[in-house]
């Protein structure tokens, strides 16, 4: 497998992506688009990063979604060291929730 890069495909997805307009028309997306287990793994990771993001310990964290401390560990490295992409989200969110509520990089 060669080295990744977004490009035109991956462009035209995230646009496909945001031209949806609620989470019914997103789930219909998804569903056509990916498997039932892609699915899954992303929502977990999601929530994962949720979790993380509120201060709750991997072991905990693990032994709640029922994954290993590796998988935590995996997407805390993304969290915490990758493009932003979870912050930004994990910030849009929650802003609209409660606007005093921001998450920063530990």
């Amino acid at each position: 497998m060669g080295k990744f890069g977004f490009n035109k495909k991956t462009d035209n997805l995230f646009k496909a992506i945001l031209s949806l307009k609620s989470v019914k028309e997103t789930e219909q997306f998804f569903r056509d688009l990916c498997t039932i287990k892609e699915i899954k793994d992303m929502s977990e990771r999601w929530e994962i990063a949720r979790l993380l993001a509120k201060g709750m310990p991997y072991r905990a964290i693990a032994d709640k979604l029922k994954v290993s401390t590796t998988t935590v560990s995996r997407v805390a490295l993304w969290l915490n060291s990758g493009k932003g992409g979870y912050m930004l989200a994990l910030n849009r969110l929650n802003h609209h929730r409660n606007p005093s509520l921001v998450f920063k990089k530990r």
